[in-house]
């Protein structure tokens, strides 16, 4: 029997057919609005169950249970805000109780927002909050600080799922598809990861070493929107496939994809990511080192502190901590600072300076980091963007 979703019901927002026709036909006599990327997604997501039991954007009191007390108004964990924002002159001509067309940025109509509520918010609240900083060189607080000052809360449906690449296609899978493949492979145990960079061989060591302890690993790397200097996804996703070809037990690994955005709120997405992948069926989650974090804004291991505001049955998903990984030179494999007695002057370490260098030469970096296939594709990659 699979792990419940959050909140007991995986939620489906997906039109069906003659819902679909229905709304649509009227979607050129509703208000419109053009979502940003981060929206588009967080439409999907919500749609498709993975922010499960959120049915809609977040109305005012769930939001301020969120900032303030990571929980949903009901008291179920919850610990970033999932909103969809206007000006506050657009905010004029929407009417609560009124459907709202949602569009992307060449106005294709998305899905429908089902008004319910709109309401002012404090952006600098929200990033002392959820971000830990108000300091614009963060990319959550630069987002926040470009959208607008209205909120508009309610339920959704979904009409039409946003364009995709086709590189994806195989694998995009939706929560539905994961449960069922889980059980079809008869998985009770299921590990995820995730990921915004490509895997080396610290990841490769933690996904193995919880490998050894439960049924099935799911590799979920994030595709939605990141910031402008991470790896496209196309990138990442062809070292993901040269190294599960090679160095994973395919009978006991999946690769799928996982379409939400990076808010890089440190702590308190590690909670949401975990989550996430609990309404996608997996009962264990992986975190390491400054999870979801960018620059200094968050301590090394916050984002394992965090697990401890939370009673372990209310969040239904067990994580995994692990610390610093590395390849050891005195012991002759990985280690972490819990299993490895020598310093750092035995480690092989690099910083992502010192890699991106290697690889713009077109030079592999040692084998101990990084396996060669990865080096390759991202070498290769860097010499097309030239």
């Amino acid at each position: 029997m699979s792990i419940e979703p959050h909140g007991g019901v995986l939620v489906d927002r997906i039109a069906e057919e003659s819902e679909k026709e229905s709304l649509k036909s009227k979607a050129g006599r509703m208000e419109q609005i053009h979502l940003n990327p981060r929206e588009i997604s967080d439409l999907e997501m919500i749609a498709i169950g993975a922010f499960s039991p959120l049915e809609g954007f977040m109305g005012k009191e769930d939001y301020l249970n969120t900032l303030d007390f990571m929980r949903l108004a009901h008291g179920s964990p919850w610990t970033i805000p999932v909103t969809l924002s206007v000006t506050k002159k657009e905010s004029e001509r929407l009417k609560e109780g009124e459907d709202i067309a949602l569009l992307d940025q060449q106005g294709n109509v998305l899905g429908c927002l089902h008004l319910q509520e709109k309401y002012e918010y404090d952006k600098k609240r929200e990033a002392e909050q959820v971000l830990r900083t108000v300091d614009e060189a963060h990319p959550g607080v630069k987002y926040l600080k470009g959208i607008g000052d209205v909120l508009l809360g309610g339920k959704i449906t979904l009409l039409e799922r946003p364009k995709h690449s086709d590189l994806f296609a195989r694998f995009r899978l939706d929560p539905k598809e994961t449960r069922v493949l889980f059980n079809l492979k008869g998985w009770k145990r299921i590990v995820a990861f995730q990921t915004r960079n490509p895997i080396h061989r610290a990841h490769e060591y933690i996904q193995k070493c919880a490998l050894e302890t439960v049924d099935g690993l799911l590799i979920h790397p994030l595709v939605g929107e990141t910031k402008g200097d991470d790896i496209p996804a196309d990138v990442r996703m062809k070292c993901y496939e040269v190294l599960l070809k090679s160095y994973y037990p395919k009978n006991r690994t999946v690769l799928s994809i996982f379409p939400a955005a990076m808010r890089y709120a440190g702590p308190r997405e590690a909670i949401f990511h975990a989550i996430a992948r609990k309404n996608y069926g997996c009962t264990h989650f992986i975190v390491g080192r400054d999870h979801a974090g960018v620059g200094n804004y968050y301590g090394t291991y916050d984002a394992h502190y965090i697990f401890d505001e939370f009673d372990r049955e209310e969040l239904g998903i067990t994580p995994m901590f692990f610390d610093h990984t590395f390849y050891c030179r005195s012991c002759s494999g990985m280690a972490s600072t819990k299993t490895c007695p020598h310093d750092s002057s035995h480690h092989v370490s690099l910083s992502g300076t010192a890699v991106r260098t290697m690889l713009s030469r077109g030079e592999i970096p040692p084998f101990e980091f990084t396996r060669p296939e990865v080096a390759e594709v991202l070498i290769n990659s860097m010499r097309s963007q030239r």
